[in-house]
């Protein structure tokens, strides 16, 4: 296998590392080159932060290993490579009634991104995050390959949401969802403010539920945008690929805070005021962005960073101080998140937690690493978390506490690595595993 000296970057592209990476076409020699050099492996690099770096050291770099292994047509439980896109896997199965019980916001995430993030999709409130819907994983490190389930206990609850630090996920058994179809049925409606959201969160009975605020709303436009409530259905799919692509980096005026604010009002307005519902194939409503290539590249040379928190249902105050703080700096890029999200989580480090998730992206700028610095020590005050995928500005100090079980991960984590040889950009940034040395 060839090693090469590579400088490669998350997708918000304000981080970067340079180091050598391999890329195994076949998990033989994954085997073999891991037995001699253990060391982190990425996917698509979808994470926005540094998550997926490893600064002067080695990756294995896990796209080419993409196949289905097997699938089972009685019980939806289908075995897949871990350098499978979810999208590609969820296009293949849900015309034949299957569908990966969770989506994230691209399908070019890979399964065992998915895996080592546990991500969240737009009906985490019905079905929870990712990682409780796979039933075995295979791990490598060093010359042992171990294949564990969820009734493995520690070392589990670690690789599920764990950023990848108790070996590589070289492959993994889902449990699919059966589907009607892959089309799904839409519909949007206009949301004259924070209020309104969290009230339309709570009446929402729909499966998929998403909402996308305008953040650069104040006063008594604070907190409005687009309420999207979606559920799969079958139909005749007659889209074609319109897919579009962001050839260079945009000029720095491109998302400047005029732009931005008469973008939002376009976009806010598009929506008719009475609402409307069409049928769309599942991938527009799952992911949006997927549909313009290289989208990052609207942000300029210089990248950009996510804030994303998640907070309690009761602190529901910190969300409206965050929109204020957010509308009031003119440094928001067009379109805001807003989730409610339900209690579901399935390792030590994941994200998920039961209230309200806001994602904003900040182009990479004087001041923007200054706020979202300050929007981390807000949702660190009213009992949050920070989504550790999408981050790559905060410092350790900020994130203490955020996870309550952090120290049993240390513990697995130590067990499974204690060279030290998984240790991303991250999670030396964050300190993550130091506590777990120390002690």
């Amino acid at each position: 296998m060839t090693w090469n000296k590579l400088t490669y970057a998350g997708w918000g592209r304000a981080r970067s590392a340079t180091g050598q990476v391999a890329r195994p076409e076949r998990q033989s020699s994954l085997l073999r080159e891991i037995a001699s050099f253990a060391a982190p492996a990425f996917g698509m690099r979808r994470s926005y932060g540094d998550v997926a770096l490893n600064d002067g050291g080695r990756a294995y770099d896990m796209t080419r290993l993409d196949r289905v292994l097997s699938f089972d047509a009685e019980t939806g439980v289908v075995e897949v490579e871990a350098g499978m896109p979810i999208g590609d896997l969820g296009r293949a199965f849900a015309a034949k009634g299957w569908i990966p019980p969770v989506m994230p916001g691209t399908g070019f995430a890979t399964v065992g991104g998915c895996i080592a993030n546990d991500v969240h999709g737009k009906n985490h409130h019905v079905k929870g995050s990712f990682g409780q819907h796979v039933t075995e994983i295979t791990l490598i490190h060093g010359a042992e390959i171990k294949t564990i389930t969820p009734k493995s206990g520690a070392i589990w609850k670690a690789t599920v949401g764990g950023l990848g630090q108790t070996g590589v996920i070289a492959k993994a058994k889902l449990q699919l969802m059966p589907c009607k179809g892959d089309m799904m049925v839409l519909t949007e409606r206009r949301i004259d403010s924070l209020d309104e959201f969290l009230a339309a969160f709570d009446e929402s009975k729909t499966d998929y539920t998403v909402g996308w605020i305008d953040a650069t709303a104040t006063g008594a436009h604070l907190g409005r945008g687009i309420l999207e409530e979606g559920e799969i259905t079958s139909g005749i799919n007659n889209s074609k690929d319109g897919a579009k692509a962001v050839p260079f980096n945009a000029p720095g005026w491109a998302l400047s805070a005029p732009v931005v604010r008469v973008f939002n009002e376009l976009y806010f307005r598009r929506v008719p005021a009475k609402g409307r519902t069409s049928v769309k194939p599942i991938t527009e409503p799952f992911f949006p962005l997927d549909a313009i290539h290289n989208w990052n590249r609207l942000y300029g040379k210089h990248g950009f960073n996510q804030f994303q928190c998640v907070v309690p249902p009761e602190r529901v105050d910190v969300l409206r101080l965050m929109l204020e703080k957010i509308g009031a700096s003119h440094l928001a890029s067009p379109l805001a998140v807003l989730k409610k999200m339900g209690d579901g989580r399935g390792g030590y480090m994941s994200f998920p937690m039961e209230g309200y998730t806001l994602a904003v992206d900040f182009p990479n700028k004087d001041g923007s690493q200054e706020l979202i610095k300050e929007l981390t020590d807000m949702t660190l005050d009213a009992g949050g978390r920070i989504y550790f995928a999408k981050d790559g500005v905060a410092e350790a100090t900020q994130i203490k506490g955020m996870y309550p079980e952090q120290d049993k991960w240390q513990r697995a984590v130590e067990k499974a690595d204690p060279q030290g040889a998984l240790v991303t950009d991250l999670v030396r940034r964050l300190n993550l595993r130091e506590s777990a040395k120390e002690s």
